[in-house]
Protein backbone atom coordinates (compact mmCIF):
# COMPACT_ATOMS: atom_id res chain seq x y z
CA UNK A 1 0.00 0.00 0.00
CA UNK A 2 1.57 3.58 -1.17
CA UNK A 3 0.94 6.35 1.67
CA UNK A 4 0.46 9.49 -0.58
CA UNK A 5 1.83 12.77 0.80
CA UNK A 6 -0.74 15.65 1.37
CA UNK A 7 0.63 19.03 0.91
CA UNK A 8 1.09 21.40 3.80
CA UNK A 9 -2.33 23.41 4.91
CA UNK A 10 -1.93 26.83 5.16
CA UNK A 11 -4.46 29.36 6.45
CA UNK A 12 -5.70 31.72 3.77
CA UNK A 13 -5.81 35.32 4.19
CA UNK A 14 -8.41 37.34 5.73
CA UNK A 15 -9.68 39.81 2.36
CA UNK A 16 -11.11 42.88 1.62
CA UNK A 17 -15.00 41.75 1.25
CA UNK A 18 -14.91 38.79 3.45
CA UNK A 19 -17.37 38.29 5.91
CA UNK A 20 -16.43 37.41 9.14
CA UNK A 21 -18.65 36.07 11.96
CA UNK A 22 -17.10 37.28 15.17
CA UNK A 23 -18.37 36.39 18.59
CA UNK A 24 -16.83 37.86 21.96
CA UNK A 25 -17.80 35.72 25.23
CA UNK A 26 -17.37 36.67 28.71
CA UNK A 27 -19.43 35.53 31.64
CA UNK A 28 -21.44 38.14 31.60
CA UNK A 29 -23.02 37.17 28.20
CA UNK A 30 -25.03 40.82 28.09
CA UNK A 31 -21.67 42.55 28.30
CA UNK A 32 -20.86 41.81 24.95
CA UNK A 33 -24.45 41.83 23.23
CA UNK A 34 -23.67 44.56 21.03
CA UNK A 35 -20.60 43.00 19.34
CA UNK A 36 -22.34 40.08 18.65
CA UNK A 37 -25.51 41.56 17.64
CA UNK A 38 -23.49 43.55 15.46
CA UNK A 39 -23.29 41.72 12.47
CA UNK A 40 -24.81 42.80 9.18
CA UNK A 41 -26.27 40.42 6.64
CA UNK A 42 -26.60 39.88 3.37
CA UNK A 43 -27.45 36.77 0.45
CA UNK A 44 -26.16 33.82 0.76
CA UNK A 45 -25.44 32.41 -3.06
CA UNK A 46 -24.40 28.65 -1.91
CA UNK A 47 -26.86 25.43 -2.88
CA UNK A 48 -27.39 22.84 -0.66
CA UNK A 49 -26.09 19.90 -3.09
CA UNK A 50 -24.02 18.23 0.00
CA UNK A 51 -23.68 18.07 3.71
CA UNK A 52 -21.22 20.83 3.23
CA UNK A 53 -22.77 23.30 1.11
CA UNK A 54 -25.02 26.20 3.09
CA UNK A 55 -28.67 26.71 1.93
CA UNK A 56 -29.02 29.26 -0.68
CA UNK A 57 -31.84 30.70 1.44
CA UNK A 58 -29.64 31.30 4.26
CA UNK A 59 -28.46 34.94 5.03
CA UNK A 60 -24.73 35.44 5.52
CA UNK A 61 -24.44 37.44 9.11
CA UNK A 62 -20.91 38.95 10.20
CA UNK A 63 -18.85 42.05 9.52
CA UNK A 64 -17.28 43.29 6.42
CA UNK A 65 -13.76 43.73 6.01
CA UNK A 66 -14.06 47.48 4.08
CA UNK A 67 -11.91 48.07 1.12
CA UNK A 68 -9.19 49.42 3.63
CA UNK A 69 -8.71 45.54 4.98
CA UNK A 70 -10.70 47.04 8.48
CA UNK A 71 -14.04 46.26 10.38
CA UNK A 72 -15.38 48.07 12.79
CA UNK A 73 -16.34 46.16 16.31
CA UNK A 74 -18.71 48.07 18.96
CA UNK A 75 -17.03 49.29 22.07
CA UNK A 76 -13.54 47.43 21.38
CA UNK A 77 -13.37 50.07 17.91
CA UNK A 78 -11.50 49.57 14.85
CA UNK A 79 -9.46 46.67 13.65
CA UNK A 80 -7.57 45.56 10.49
CA UNK A 81 -8.21 42.19 9.85
CA UNK A 82 -6.60 42.10 5.90
CA UNK A 83 -3.81 40.05 5.22
CA UNK A 84 -4.33 38.02 8.39
CA UNK A 85 -5.94 34.26 9.29
CA UNK A 86 -8.60 33.81 11.26
CA UNK A 87 -6.25 32.48 14.06
CA UNK A 88 -4.19 35.90 14.04
CA UNK A 89 -7.55 37.61 13.86
CA UNK A 90 -9.05 36.36 16.88
CA UNK A 91 -5.70 37.05 19.01
CA UNK A 92 -5.68 40.32 17.57
CA UNK A 93 -9.55 41.00 18.73
CA UNK A 94 -8.72 39.25 22.41
CA UNK A 95 -6.35 41.60 22.71
CA UNK A 96 -7.57 44.39 22.30
CA UNK A 97 -11.21 43.16 24.02
CA UNK A 98 -9.42 42.14 27.63
CA UNK A 99 -8.96 45.89 27.77
CA UNK A 100 -12.83 46.24 28.06
CA UNK A 101 -14.36 42.60 29.08
CA UNK A 102 -13.08 40.65 31.85
CA UNK A 103 -11.48 37.07 30.73
CA UNK A 104 -13.20 37.00 26.80
CA UNK A 105 -13.11 34.11 24.50
CA UNK A 106 -13.04 35.34 20.93
CA UNK A 107 -14.45 33.07 17.85
CA UNK A 108 -13.95 34.42 14.40
CA UNK A 109 -14.85 32.38 11.48
CA UNK A 110 -15.75 33.03 7.42
CA UNK A 111 -19.16 33.69 6.80
CA UNK A 112 -19.28 33.91 3.11
CA UNK A 113 -15.75 31.34 2.23
CA UNK A 114 -17.13 30.76 -1.31
CA UNK A 115 -15.90 28.92 -4.22
CA UNK A 116 -16.96 29.04 -7.42
CA UNK A 117 -16.56 25.94 -9.88
CA UNK A 118 -17.79 26.21 -13.57
CA UNK A 119 -17.43 24.48 -17.25
CA UNK A 120 -18.10 20.30 -17.36
CA UNK A 121 -19.30 20.01 -13.89
CA UNK A 122 -22.89 18.44 -13.51
CA UNK A 123 -23.98 21.18 -11.19
CA UNK A 124 -21.56 24.06 -12.19
CA UNK A 125 -22.20 27.21 -8.75
CA UNK A 126 -20.73 29.25 -6.28
CA UNK A 127 -20.39 27.03 -3.36
CA UNK A 128 -20.55 28.63 0.39
CA UNK A 129 -18.61 26.39 2.49
CA UNK A 130 -18.47 27.08 6.40
CA UNK A 131 -15.25 25.11 6.86
CA UNK A 132 -12.30 26.64 5.58
CA UNK A 133 -10.47 23.65 5.26
CA UNK A 134 -11.83 22.59 1.58
CA UNK A 135 -9.88 21.15 -0.96
CA UNK A 136 -10.56 21.15 -4.89
CA UNK A 137 -11.75 17.62 -4.43
CA UNK A 138 -14.26 18.28 -2.07
CA UNK A 139 -14.97 21.41 -4.16
CA UNK A 140 -15.47 19.14 -7.56
CA UNK A 141 -17.70 16.72 -5.26
CA UNK A 142 -20.23 19.60 -4.19
CA UNK A 143 -20.43 20.02 -8.06
CA UNK A 144 -20.93 16.28 -8.67
CA UNK A 145 -17.96 15.56 -10.01
CA UNK A 146 -16.98 16.17 -13.81
CA UNK A 147 -19.50 15.67 -16.87
CA UNK A 148 -17.92 12.77 -19.14
CA UNK A 149 -16.61 15.34 -21.12
CA UNK A 150 -14.39 17.00 -18.50
CA UNK A 151 -10.56 17.34 -18.42
CA UNK A 152 -9.14 15.91 -15.97
CA UNK A 153 -5.29 16.90 -17.02
CA UNK A 154 -6.48 20.70 -17.33
CA UNK A 155 -8.20 22.34 -14.39
CA UNK A 156 -8.23 25.74 -14.51
CA UNK A 157 -7.83 27.42 -10.82
CA UNK A 158 -7.69 31.13 -10.90
CA UNK A 159 -6.99 32.60 -7.27
CA UNK A 160 -7.70 36.68 -5.77
CA UNK A 161 -4.14 37.50 -4.54
CA UNK A 162 -3.93 40.29 -1.60
CA UNK A 163 -3.04 43.17 -3.82
CA UNK A 164 -5.91 42.88 -6.01
CA UNK A 165 -4.88 41.21 -8.75
CA UNK A 166 -5.45 37.17 -9.77
CA UNK A 167 -3.17 34.60 -10.48
CA UNK A 168 -3.95 31.35 -12.68
CA UNK A 169 -2.73 27.69 -12.26
CA UNK A 170 -3.58 24.82 -13.80
CA UNK A 171 -3.85 21.42 -11.94
CA UNK A 172 -3.65 18.10 -13.59
CA UNK A 173 -6.30 15.25 -11.11
CA UNK A 174 -4.91 12.41 -12.92
CA UNK A 175 -1.32 12.55 -11.32
CA UNK A 176 -0.47 10.48 -8.23
CA UNK A 177 0.78 13.99 -6.49
CA UNK A 178 -2.34 15.58 -6.98
CA UNK A 179 -2.37 15.56 -2.96
CA UNK A 180 0.84 17.19 -2.38
CA UNK A 181 -0.54 19.98 -4.93
CA UNK A 182 0.07 23.01 -3.02
CA UNK A 183 -2.83 24.23 -4.57
CA UNK A 184 -4.76 21.44 -2.96
CA UNK A 185 -6.55 23.43 -0.78
CA UNK A 186 -8.41 26.10 -1.98
CA UNK A 187 -9.02 29.61 -0.81
CA UNK A 188 -11.95 32.02 -0.23
CA UNK A 189 -12.99 33.01 -4.45
CA UNK A 190 -11.17 30.14 -6.10
CA UNK A 191 -12.51 29.96 -8.93
CA UNK A 192 -12.64 26.38 -10.72
CA UNK A 193 -13.30 25.92 -14.45
CA UNK A 194 -12.87 22.57 -15.84
CA UNK A 195 -12.70 22.51 -19.63
CA UNK A 196 -14.76 20.79 -22.29
CA UNK A 197 -12.96 17.85 -24.31
CA UNK A 198 -11.96 17.60 -27.81
CA UNK A 199 -15.04 14.81 -28.09
CA UNK A 200 -17.48 17.62 -26.38
CA UNK A 201 -16.66 19.86 -29.19
CA UNK A 202 -17.19 17.35 -31.94
CA UNK A 203 -20.50 16.15 -30.45
CA UNK A 204 -21.60 19.88 -30.20
CA UNK A 205 -19.92 20.52 -34.51
CA UNK A 206 -21.75 17.19 -35.13
CA UNK A 207 -25.12 18.18 -33.70
CA UNK A 208 -24.68 21.82 -35.25
CA UNK A 209 -24.18 19.82 -38.49
CA UNK A 210 -27.35 17.89 -38.66
CA UNK A 211 -29.54 20.88 -37.40
CA UNK A 212 -28.28 22.52 -40.23
CA UNK A 213 -29.15 19.12 -42.33
CA UNK A 214 -31.97 19.23 -41.57
CA UNK A 215 -33.12 23.02 -41.47
CA UNK A 216 -32.22 22.67 -45.26
CA UNK A 217 -34.18 19.93 -46.09
CA UNK A 218 -37.41 21.13 -44.74
CA UNK A 219 -36.61 24.31 -46.63
CA UNK A 220 -36.25 22.71 -49.92
CA UNK A 221 -39.05 20.99 -49.13
CA UNK A 222 -41.15 23.81 -48.54
CA UNK A 223 -39.94 25.61 -51.46
CA UNK A 224 -40.92 22.40 -53.62
CA UNK A 225 -44.40 22.53 -52.26
CA UNK A 226 -45.05 26.62 -52.67
CA UNK A 227 -43.63 25.96 -56.47
CA UNK A 228 -46.27 22.93 -57.17
CA UNK A 229 -48.99 24.80 -55.36
CA UNK A 230 -48.79 28.01 -57.83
Amino acid sequence: MKILKEADYIEPKIQVDDIMTIIVQTVDPLATVAINAGNVSGPSTGINTSSTAMPAAAPVSGYLVGKDGSIELPVIGKLHLAGLTTNEARELIRSKAVQFFKEPSVIVRYANFKIIVAGEVTKPSTYVVPNEKVTILDALAMAGDLTIYGKRDNILLLRDNLDGTRTAYRINLNKTDLLSNPYYYLHQNDYIYVEPSKGKVAANDLSQTKTIAIAGSILSLLIIIASRVK
